[in-house]
């Protein structure tokens, strides 16, 4: 037994005298014998410096419902706050009130078989995993919990993802689609396929962002919280003019900012999902979600020769990682460089090789 440690049940203590000559009572709030020696070996250290330690009392033991209301109004901030809220709200329904110090590894991967056997997809658990340990790492920045339960929850690995769907309409489909739609729905549904951009960015887009005359939308706020500009398209363009100067069947109203809006509110759509399945229906579309539309932009753009790069600025990731979903799409690039190294390697006249033979004349 190391000389200035002892227990108080199952926790140990630490003893040492300060800089006053006091004698200085410490709790290590640890089980684990090493951990103490640790702390009043950095305690002693300190003192040498002539620094008197700081000790912190020990923290209320406080429940989950309370982080998560200040977590959710420390959220309020964040551009994601709406998805975000979800996820609170669901781990609030499934946690509530257990103490945070009860949280360890095993009661969290009770809860990924738990979610998966309601039928969610791995995707669904990683991002409520993710958005509590985010919420613990906040609990210990405002001393809610020790770092030890931080510890015990970050041990927890994400789930290996398997539902990375891509679903894309081929031209035919597209044009069928169109068709199909509402007449609310169309200019919605043309602006996403011809831009890619997502569901939140078009249904919130206001006139202000939208420049008719050089040709381009500017998106400031976008997921990514970078700003973003996209090329307008003629077939676009036509589309966006007939809104903007408006029409018999829908005049536009010059007091409502937004491209899309509903004319019996002057409200901006918050939901398109009915008139969207409705769509879907009538041109016979199966497996079919709003943001496969993004997915029939970027495809269409890699199947007819576009860089991944490009396609990555267009749609606004921020790694290319994500837009390599696309890049099997894209198989002529990739019989091209095969049939180079094939002339290459067996001697044939190439670009390369007739250049070499000109310099080797000269």
């Amino acid at each position: 037994m190391a000389k200035g440690i002892y227990k108080r049940g199952n926790v140990w203590w630490l003893r040492y005298v300060g800089i006053d000559g006091r004698m200085i009572r410490e709790s290590s709030h640890s089980l684990k014998f090493r951990e103490a020696e640790d702390l009043l070996i950095q305690r002693r250290n300190e003192i040498k410096e002539g620094k008197q330690p700081e000790i912190k009392k020990r923290i209320v033991n406080h429940s989950f419902n309370e982080l998560a209301e200040q977590y959710s109004k420390w959220a309020e901030r964040q551009r994601s706050f709406k998805s975000k809220r979800y996820l609170i709200n669901e781990l609030m329904k499934d946690f509530r009130s257990i103490p945070l110090r009860q949280f360890n590894s095993m009661l969290l991967e009770q809860y990924q078989t738990e979610r998966l056997q309601k039928g969610n997809k791995p995707a669904t658990a990683n991002r409520l995993l993710a958005t509590l340990k985010h919420m613990f790492t906040k609990a210990v920045e405002w001393e809610m919990v020790e770092e030890t339960t931080i510890k015990r929850v970050r041990k927890v690995k994400f789930l290996e993802e398997n539902n990375r769907r891509l679903r894309f309409l081929s031209i035919e489909e597209c044009q069928a689609f169109i068709d199909a739609c509402d007449l609310h729905l169309r200019p919605i549904v043309i602006c996403a396929i011809h831009t890619g951009m997502r569901k939140g960015e078009i249904l919130g887009l206001i006139w202000d962002r939208v420049d008719l005359k050089h040709g381009f939308i500017l998106l400031d706020l976008t997921k990514n919280g970078e700003r973003r500009e996209i090329p307008i398209d003629a077939t676009l363009r036509e589309t966006l003019t007939e809104l903007f100067q408006g029409t018999k069947e829908r005049p536009r109203r010059i007091d409502v900012p937004y491209v899309f809006y509903d004319p019996a509110n002057g409200k901006a759509y918050k939901d398109v999902k009915r008139s969207f399945h409705s769509a879907c229906k009538r041109a016979k579309i199966r497996d079919f979600r709003f943001h496969d539309l993004r997915h029939t932009f970027a495809s269409h753009l890699v199947m007819t020769g576009h860089d991944l790069t490009t396609v990555k600025e267009l749609l606004g990731h921020k790694t290319l990682t994500m837009t390599l979903r696309y890049a099997h799409l894209a198989p002529s690039h990739k019989v091209k460089a095969v049939d180079d190294l094939d002339k290459v390697l067996s001697g044939k006249p190439t670009a390369q090789l007739v250049h070499k033979k000109e310099v080797a004349s000269e």
